[in-house]
């Protein structure tokens, strides 16, 4: 489902474009469907690279992404990366995203005589004004701020890079980055990459910007702690448009789910949703308020930044595919990916004439032809299949993409 937004004037105070893409959360199935529609944006709109963009902006899960953009990493690699595919340049695992933090189990564990000595000692000095809340509150800090590692996530970014040849430093991008966390003390929203933000490691601020509360325990960067983004905004879209952006792309995989919209049986979807037990209702809940909230910050964008042209890109709420995927499933990853790729070259493809002006302003256009072929799969946009598990085969592979962008920049130059 796409949403667009045409600019009310042109900006007379600049004269070349520049373009932004913001990427919202949405964990492990947030980001396989982010993927596969980027890749589709990617190879539809002739004259559109998007890890030659201006500005990223990215938050929890797409702030994964947005580095590895900025860092001039593809989307047809990105794909082949996060499918797990042999001669991708270095192997994924969802699963290494849930190690349960066993530090924090036992350094919160290491506390707990303290904590009983001192609830203990307090009931026994003012037995009258104490009670069984009391304790159960001190006793609450024992209690583990994170269930899963996030430690995981920032050893692999910082890995990836390195493996690749790319920078984990936002002063050595040729682009602007933004990587958004928010600081637990304060409650205030952070943008790493700004000026006053650039001294800690790309890695280390996704880590921040993906720590969500219950999952993940807060991350520390020079004294503070930081939770994940989207607790104060899904898209933070501000941060690129702040930046002069005059078009910018957003991705939001986060919609809430809707059974009576759904195409296969009403009654089916609903006990889906209820038979999930808390997992489904919670993420549910959280959709809905995320939605909610990127309604209504995409829609005061349109006068905030009057100069910009506004698209975004989200699963349709009777999507079942994107709610009950299981992300650890190799072959449900896959099918995910492969899912939203061919929805957004729909949507692009019914979209067509909205979306044309604001392309053509830019020396853009869709790629009609490419759009109409009904036979087209993400598996052979990305190449699937071409190449072996040898070390040599993985290198031509990178070589001949780097060629497809050397002769892509040739043609429109």
């Amino acid at each position: 489902m796409l949403t667009i937004h045409q600019a009310l004037a042109p900006n007379q105070m600049q004269s070349q474009s520049k373009i932004g893409l913001a990427i919202a959360g949405g964990g492990p199935v947030g980001a396989i469907y982010e993927l596969g529609a980027l890749r589709a944006l990617d190879e539809s709109i002739n004259g559109l690279k998007m890890h030659k963009l201006d500005v990223y902006v990215g938050v929890s899960s797409g702030a994964l992404i947005a580095a590895s953009l900025a860092n001039r990493i593809t989307t047809k690699e990105m794909c082949r990366i996060f499918m797990g595919q042999e001669y991708a340049s270095l192997s994924f695992d969802p699963e290494h995203l849930m190690r349960p933090a066993y530090q924090e189990y036992f350094q919160r564990a290491s506390r707990l005589p303290a904590i009983l000595s001192e609830a203990l000692l307090s009931m026994i000095r003012h037995p009258v004004q104490s009670s069984i809340s009391e304790l159960v509150s001190k006793l609450g800090q024992a209690v583990p701020s994170g269930i899963f590692n996030n430690e995981t996530i920032h050893n692999f970014l910082k890995k990836a890079f390195n493996i690749t040849g790319r920078s984990n430093e936002f002063d050595q991008l040729l682009c602007e980055l933004y990587i958004v966390a928010v600081e637990l003390d304060s409650g205030t929203a952070v943008r790493f990459g700004n000026e006053t933000n650039r001294d800690v490691t790309i890695s280390r601020a996704v880590q921040a910007s993906a720590a969500l509360p219950g999952l993940y325990p807060p991350v520390e960067i020079n004294g503070h702690h930081y939770v994940d983004g989207a607790l104060r905004r899904t898209l933070h879209a501000s941060a690129a448009l702040d930046q002069g952006v005059d078009l910018l792309i957003g991705i939001n995989p986060l919609v809430p789910f809707d059974g009576s919209l759904a195409n296969s049986d009403k009654e089916i979807s609903e006990q889906k949703l209820t038979r999930g037990g808390l997992p489904l209702i919670l993420s549910q809940t959280f959709r809905a308020m995320i939605q909610s909230r990127m309604e209504a910050g995409f829609k005061k964008y349109y006068s905030s930044h009057p100069f910009a042209d506004l698209v975004l890109a989200e699963p349709n709420r009777q999507d079942e595919e994107v709610f009950f995927t299981n992300i650890f499933s190799y072959a449900s990853r896959k099918a995910l990916c492969e899912h939203a790729y061919q929805a957004t070259r729909k949507d692009l493809l019914a979209r067509r004439s909205e979306l044309n002006p604001i392309l053509e302003k830019r020396g853009m256009s869709l790629n009609i032809d490419l759009l109409k072929d009904t036979q087209r799969s993400l598996a052979e946009s990305i190449g699937e299949g071409q190449s072996s598990h040898a070390n040599l085969a993985r290198d031509l592979s990178s070589v001949l993409d780097n060629l497809d962008d050397l002769l892509d920049d040739h043609q429109s130059s």
